[in-house]
Parts: C-alpha cells; structure tokens; sequence
C-alpha cells in the first residue's frame, strides 16, 4: 500500500449507520431523547424500624434530584418494620428509577408503587379566624371542611399514607392478609452502583 494508507473503501464510499448522531457521532437514543410528561406516583416501602432509615432514603432521593412532594413513615404491626409513603412527581423514567434505587438500599425490604385506586388519606390541622367555635364547625361540616370564609391562619399537613385496596397485600409477604415478619418478607440482596 502506497504512502500509508489502510486496506478498504474511501471514507466517502463507506456504509453510512443509521440512526441519528449527535455533533461526536454518537447515537442518540430516541427513548432517552423522548420528552416524558411528569406522572404523579404513590411508592410504598416496607423498610426495617431503625434509626436512620428516614434519613437513608431522603438522602437517595436528594443525591439524585427527585422532589419528594410527601414522605410519611410509621410503626407496622411487626416492631421491627415500617411503612414509608412516598409521594413523587416525576417523569416515567424518573419514576422506574426511583423504584429500583429504593429497592438496592439494605433496610428496604419491599418498594411497591401505588395504584391509583390505592386507598389514600392525609390529615390537615387548620387554624382559622373565628371567635364562635361552635359557628366555624356547623359550617366546616355542613360544606366538607371548607373554611375560607374565616380566612386560614395557619396550616400544617401530615403527608400521604397509603395502602394497596384489596386481597393483595402491600407488601411482598410470603403468606397474604397476615403481618408480615422478617421472616416471611421476600428480599433480595442487590449490589449499589
């Protein structure tokens, strides 16, 4: 071969790959690139009682940009487990990713997301402006708990608490409508990245 050159076509004869690159020649993936609207997603996770498990998960939510709209945790009827109720909004991707992340840490033994049918419940304590309690409670109850006449103080929201309506229990157990143990929770150990 004549002044260096290599075996083969010309660059200009060679096959073209299809697909679309970017500036690098890199393929774009076209599902990556897709745009996802934001979905509202309910997770529930059974996780081991123990202190620092509320901060483990915040913090794997925080590391990797998702906004947490409401976490509330609680004792189960098993002391040695809880129940975290995580409310994201997120696109799908974001939403899968969020579910296996949770899934990879040790103190979770179950992630399940929520279907929309899930029964849901929060609580809100209002303050409002009124000198005749007895007045503010006949309307309250005659309109649902509606106060805007009276003008609202001060507000504060417990979070979402959330559980799977149904046979089906929330939780991945190994015998269904019982409490679940350690004993009786399927986990699988998976490596972090």
């Amino acid at each position: 071969m004549p002044n260096g050159e290599l075996p083969g076509p010309d660059p200009d004869e060679r096959m073209e790959p299809t697909g679309r690159r970017n500036s690098q020649g890199i393929r774009v993936d076209p599902d990556a690139e897709a745009e996802h609207p934001p979905e509202r997603a309910v997770l529930s996770a059974l996780v081991k009682h123990e202190p620092g498990v509320l901060a483990e998960i915040s913090g794997l939510f925080s590391r990797r940009q998702f906004n947490i709209e409401s976490l509330t945790v609680g004792p189960t009827v098993d002391d040695d487990l809880a129940r975290m109720t995580i409310v994201i909004e997120e696109p799908r991707p974001g939403i899968q990713q969020a579910k296996k992340q949770l899934e990879k840490r040790i103190p979770v033994i179950s992630v399940r997301e929520l279907n929309h049918d899930a029964v849901q419940r929060e609580l809100v304590i209002v303050k409002v402006n009124g000198r005749e309690p007895d007045k503010v409670n006949a309307i309250t109850d005659m309109y649902d708990g509606q106060t805007q006449q009276f003008g609202i103080r001060e507000i504060v929201r417990t979070g979402y608490a959330a559980l799977a309506r149904g046979e089906s229990p929330t939780a991945k157990v190994k015998e269904p409508n019982q409490a679940p143990t350690e004993a009786q929770v399927e986990t699988e150990e998976v490596a972090d990245d």
